[in-house]
């Protein structure tokens, strides 16, 4: 009789002791699982502000290389149009140096 009391003693002070573990478990289990829904929702809107901050990027790079290939256009046009109006340059320079060679002097006293 006394090992029958000692036994279902026993077993009942491990059945408390399984409701306990499982109880804790539960709890750490639950605690867990909070922070760990947090921390995917913490990182989805990370990738979300990282997305959104590279498509700005990306298109702050667009704009300015479209920027600068304006500007490299407006350029060549420049350098085409100056090209343009001054091909006969070398004749012009020769017209203007030949004139000031031949001409007489204004101050025949100091041939200026």
């Amino acid at each position: 009789m006394t090992l029958l009391i000692i036994g279902l003693s026993l077993s009942f002070i491990a059945i408390g002791f399984l409701f306990y573990f499982n109880r804790q478990l539960k709890r750490t289990l639950k605690s867990n699982n909070t922070a760990l829904l947090a921390l995917q929702k913490e990182f989805t809107q990370y990738q979300v502000s990282e997305k959104r901050l590279d498509e700005k990027e990306t298109a702050k790079r667009e704009i300015r290389f479209d920027h600068i290939a304006r500007s490299i256009k407006k350029n060549e046009d420049f350098i085409n149009v100056v090209n343009q109006k001054h091909q006969d340059l070398p004749k012009t320079i020769r017209k203007v140096i030949g004139h000031i060679e031949f001409a007489k002097p204004i101050n025949k006293k100091t041939n200026i």
